[in-house]
């Protein structure tokens, strides 16, 4: 099957040509009737697999010129990369198309952004939190809203959104065509298309675990952060082979620190994103990435989550996700488009049940491969490995009496005061010779007498 075969427009082949597509991939050629019908669909397919265009060609194609100020498309997705990378996206597409396409998200000036806004928009691409932030203002009026895209919404569930959706679906008109995409069907995207889409057709194209043939999978079981970072070094010496690799980490501290770590052997190649970092600094990295400038990407899942940068060469779980899907959602760095990838995943000893969590989904064992004896094996451990002894309720733990207790003091002679209670109204009288308050006549009578 060819583009040619989906009945697009001519300025919509012109784009494809130049960005030298022939041949749609299965999401693409599966959505695109379900989307250009008008109903709503769920699309359920692996990252890397063109779900972008899969929305936008048919949108694109029956979206008609107009000058009204107000959207007719909105898209949501989780992160600021993706606003960023979805524009860019379809501006590739509307390249010979006379359409306004707008990316709004947080962390940058709200008032840009409703100049922006007010200038007329046709298609609103946004972070739920500066989408709504724009829509109370008032500024950003959806009345017109005829499409709602939501992209990578699993995730949006997992980082706490579904409040902030459930109050933007309570702003939409209530005729207008929705459309999901996910990576994994979980229960509560199940529970959000139950509440909010009619009668949704469902376009899968994997199954959820699934792992993408074209990516060569291997496993290294290594006893802790030290010897993991040892070989992790070893293998980046190999600049060839290792041309432009994405490390996977859990969390932002752990980001850090395995950056600070690299830095002494690869400065010049290496760069880091994570939720901490400013956005220009989070961008640069992600470009400086994409063009070769730097070799080596140091990530938390949330920030690489959906981010489509070409021929990554392998992608490294440093650590092994807690839920099996993430593996997912990590490889799927590489091998995208078609193209042959390597994904590498290290694990200790207290990992392996993750390990086994992941093998299980994807029905199948990752082969293993011996640490090379030249990688130094370390038996320093960081504090995240160190056993903690907790002792609770222990009858024969002794008190310290050497420890330093409440401190005590006598009182100085202000703040040594009487509490008068009830009384201390009587008392003012008596020293003042006059009533505390005017309501209080049976004292001026018991004076006069």
């Amino acid at each position: 099957m060819s583009f040619r075969d989906l009945n697009l427009n001519t300025p919509l082949y012109n784009a494809i040509d130049d960005l030298g597509f022939t041949q749609p991939t299965p999401i693409q050629a599966e959505a695109f009737n379900v989307v250009a019908s008008g109903a709503d669909m769920v699309g359920i397919a692996q990252t890397g697999t063109g779900k972008t265009f899969a929305y936008m060609l048919p949108i694109l194609k029956n979206l008609k010129f107009s000058k009204q100020e107000n959207p007719r498309v909105l898209i949501l997705v989780p992160t600021r990369e993706l606003v960023v990378q979805v524009v860019d996206e379809i501006e590739k597409l509307a390249k010979y198309i006379n359409t306004r396409v707008l990316g709004v998200y947080g962390g940058t000036n709200i008032n840009t952004q409703k100049q922006a806004v007010a200038q007329g928009q046709d298609i609103i691409v946004a972070t739920p939190g500066r989408l709504y932030d724009l829509a109370v203002s008032r500024v950003l009026q959806l009345k017109s809203l005829e499409r709602l895209v939501i992209d990578e919404v699993d995730v949006m569930l997992d980082l706490g959104f579904r409040h902030q959706l459930i109050n933007i679906f309570d702003i939409l008109p209530e005729r207008r065509q929705n459309i999901m995409f996910s990576a994994t069907m979980t229960e509560d995207v199940d529970a959000l298309i139950t509440d909010f889409f009619t009668a949704p057709q469902k376009v899968s194209i994997a199954i959820s675990g699934t792992p993408l043939e074209n990516i060569s999978q291997t496993k290294y079981s290594v006893p802790n952060y030290y010897t993991k970072l040892n070989l992790l070094v070893h293998l980046f010496q190999d600049a060839e082979t290792y041309n432009k690799a994405l490390v996977f980490v859990s969390n932002k501290r752990m980001a850090d620190r395995l950056f600070e770590a690299l830095d002494e052997f690869f400065n010049e190649e290496l760069c880091v994103i994570h939720s901490n970092k400013t956005q220009n600094y989070r961008l640069r990295s992600i470009e400086q990435f994409r063009e070769g400038v730097n070799r080596i990407l140091v990530a938390t899942d949330v920030m690489a989550r959906g981010l489509d940068i070409d021929n990554v060469s392998h992608v490294f779980n440093f650590d092994t996700p807690d839920y099996p899907e993430n593996y997912m959602h990590r490889i799927g760095r590489t091998g995208r488009a078609e193209r042959e990838g390597q994904a590498i995943i290290f694990s200790t000893e207290k990992e392996q049940e993750g390990l086994e969590k992941i093998e299980t989904l994807m029905q199948m064992e990752i082969p293993e491969l011996q640490i090379p004896t030249e990688v130094v094996i370390s038996t320093e451990l960081i504090e995240e490995e160190r056993t903690v002894i907790k002792e609770r309720n222990n009858p024969t733990k002794r008190k310290d009496i050497d420890a330093p207790g409440p401190a005590f003091h006598e009182k100085s002679a202000k703040n040594s005061k009487e509490n008068l209670g009830g009384s201390y109204k009587f008392k003012i009288a008596a020293k003042y010779k006059k009533p505390k308050t005017r309501g209080d006549k049976n004292y001026n009578k018991r004076n006069k007498k």
